[in-house]
C-alpha cells in the first residue's frame, strides 16, 4: 500500500520507546521526514538515529517545552500526539498533584501543540492531526480513573478541533489502542498482580482474563499494530476520515458504536 507521504513532515511526540516510536519508525519508512521529541538526551539520540529521524530535546507537557519544540520546527503536516503516561493507583491515594500531572502531560501537550500548528495546515488548507488516546476513555478502568479522565479529555479535543476544519482537507482523529507492549508494561503488569513473582506470561494471561475480560484477542497489542492504523491516517488514503475514534482495541470495547 502506497500511503504517500514523501515530502510530508511528520511531529511524533513521546517517541523515544514503546507506541511512539514505532510510529515514528513506520512514518518513516512511507517517506516521511520525522521529527520527534524526548526528554532524556541519550534515548532521543538513540532513537532518532535508529529511525533516521530529527530529534528535539523539549517536554511538551510544559508550555516552555512546547515553545521550544514549535520553534525548533514551524511548521508540520502531520502532527501525532502520542506523549502520555499511565499508572494504576486507588482513587483515594490520587492527589491534586496527580491529577494535574496526568492532566498537563496526556492532554495539554497535544492541545498546546494543536494549538501552535493547527492554524498553518488550515491557512495551507492541509494537514492531519493525530491523538493517540486509549480504550481507558470509554471504558474508564476504576484503578487508573485519573489515566481515563485524560483519555476521555483528548477525544473531546480531538472531535472539538475536528469540528473547526469544516469543508478544508485538514482532519484530526483519534487512535484508541488498548493494552499494549512496551517498555512500562512489566513493572505495570506486576503492580497489579496477585502474584508479582509468578512468570510473566502467567502475569499477562491472568491479567487478560481478570483484567481485560472482553478483549476478543486476550492478548498484548504490538506498538507496530498501533503504528499502521497511525500511517493509515496519516496518509491521502484516509481524507474521508475526520473527527473519528479509531479503536485498535483488541476488540475489548464490548459496543458497536
Amino acid at each position: 500500500m502506497d500511503l504517500d507521504l514523501t515530502g510530508k513532515t511528520a511531529l511524533v511526540t513521546g517517541a523515544t520507546a514503546g507506541i511512539g516510536l514505532a510510529i515514528a519508525r513506520r512514518l518513516a519508512a512511507e517517506g516521511a521526514d520525522v521529527v520527534i521529541s524526548g526528554r532524556q538526551a541519550a534515548k532521543l539520540e538513540a532513537a532518532a538515529t535508529d529511525i533516521g529521524a530529527r530529534g528535539i530535546l523539549a517536554d511538551p507537557a510544559t508550555a516552555e517545552g512546547a515553545e521550544t519544540l514549535v520553534a525548533a520546527v514551524p511548521q508540520v503536516d502531520i502532527l501525532v500526539n502520542n506523549l502520555g503516561i499511565y499508572e494504576a493507583k486507588p482513587f483515594g491515594d490520587i492527589t491534586d498533584a496527580d491529577w494535574r500531572r496526568f492532566f498537563e502531560i496526556n492532554v495539554l501537550s497535544g492541545v498546546r501543540l494543536a494549538r501552535a500548528y493547527f492554524p498553518g495546515m488550515i491557512a495551507r488548507n492541509q494537514g492531519r492531526i493525530i491523538f493517540i488516546a486509549s480504550e481507558s476513555g470509554v471504558m474508564v478502568p476504576p484503578d487508573m480513573i485519573h489515566y481515563g479522565m485524560t483519555k476521555t479529555a483528548q477525544l473531546a479535543v480531538s472531535r472539538g478541533l475536528a469540528g473547526l476544519t469544516k469543508g478544508t482537507a485538514v482532519t484530526v482523529n483519534t487512535v484508541m489502542p488498548g493494552t499494549t507492549r512496551s517498555e512500562g508494561i512489566v513493572d505495570f503488569l506486576k503492580s497489579v498482580a496477585d502474584d508479582p513473582d509468578a512468570p510473566i506470561d502467567e502475569i499477562e494471561s491472568a491479567f487478560f482474563a481478570r483484567d481485560r475480560a472482553t478483549s476478543l484477542i486476550q492478548r498484548m497489542i504490538e506498538p507496530e499494530e498501533i503504528a499502521s492504523m497511525v500511517a493509515y491516517l496519516a496518509s491521502p488514503l484516509s481524507a474521508a476520515t475526520n473527527g473519528a475514534a479509531l479503536r485498535v482495541d483488541g476488540g475489548i470495547t464490548p459496543t458497536i458504536v
